[in-house]
């Protein structure tokens, strides 16, 4: 979870100073990532050869990361944060409802709070996030979600994390073609995002693969509810930013109203 909230922290000192452009960014996070983790996978693949790899997760991985980075040209931390793992527990529950498990009445409390809370955070206002980043964000909570559900049937989660970024290569490359006439980098820039893609996401992305495969999708929900705290306070710390009433308030609701759903049994058991 510290990793994931060192993503948002190093991603808004990079975009938030203008070290660095969004979809440079995004390319540096993955190119450092993949090489990180070729290098660790590679000689496993030379003794027992490639194992196939999921085009469906390397597209949620590439969804989630372009999306992250653009969203953070306007967004705060803090409120990234919280909008990206509110996306990110909805759509788990959505898909929980879907495959037929059911909620009781107050996980059906909760989670209309979560949304409350949400809906509060990007309600029109001086302290509202900005509307675009705020649908970029979303956007990659949903991709992140499936992403992690994916994650749940990785046989090997280092060749399978190693292959998602690998996959990706092309599809980062790309944006930064389709944006190259906003390209700016600096060493300050390229180093945050050496540092987001090596270790918070490459390492990061390996070892939540590997914790997913013991977690039930609502327990994988649970640890990252910590996530937006953490990177609100290093916002604070790290990047100066402001603790607004509005996102102390939304967080309240909707961590809270997410805990009160993940708290319940569901009926019957």
């Amino acid at each position: 979870m510290a990793a994931f909230a060192a993503n948002s922290l190093l991603c808004r000192l990079a975009l938030g100073e203008g070290h660095i452009d969004a979809a440079s960014f995004t390319t540096v996070r993955v190119l450092s990532g993949a090489l990180t983790l070729l290098l660790i996978v590679l000689p496993r693949w030379r003794r027992d050869g490639r194992q196939p790899a999921d085009w469906r997760a390397a597209a949620m991985l590439f969804a989630y990361m372009a999306f992250f980075s653009f969203a953070y040209l306007s967004l705060s931390a803090g409120a990234g944060a919280l909008l990206l793992f509110g996306a990110v527990q909805l759509t788990m529950f959505a898909v929980a409802l879907r495959s037929g498990e059911s909620f009781t009445g107050w996980a059906w409390i909760g989670l209309g709070l979560a949304v409350a809370g949400i809906v509060y955070l990007v309600s029109p206002g001086v302290t509202a996030p900005d509307p675009l980043g705020t649908l970029l964000m979303v956007v990659a909570g949903v991709a992140w979600g499936f992403y992690s559900l994916l994650g749940r049937r990785a046989q090997d989660p280092l060749e399978a994390t190693a292959n998602n970024f690998l996959l990706s290569i092309p599809l980062v490359i790309a944006v930064s073609l389709f944006f190259l006439w906003d390209l700016h980098l600096s060493g300050r820039g390229v180093v945050l995002a050496v540092a987001s893609g090596s270790i918070a996401s490459g390492l990061g992305y390996v070892i939540w693969y590997a914790a997913l495969r013991g977690l039930k999708a609502t327990s994988a929900a649970t640890v990252q509810l910590s996530v937006p705290v953490i990177a609100a306070i290093g916002g604070v710390i790290l990047l100066a930013e402001p603790v607004t009433v509005r996102l102390v308030l939304a967080s309240l609701a909707t961590l809270g109203g997410i805990a009160l759903v993940l708290t319940q049994r569901t009926p019957g058991s």
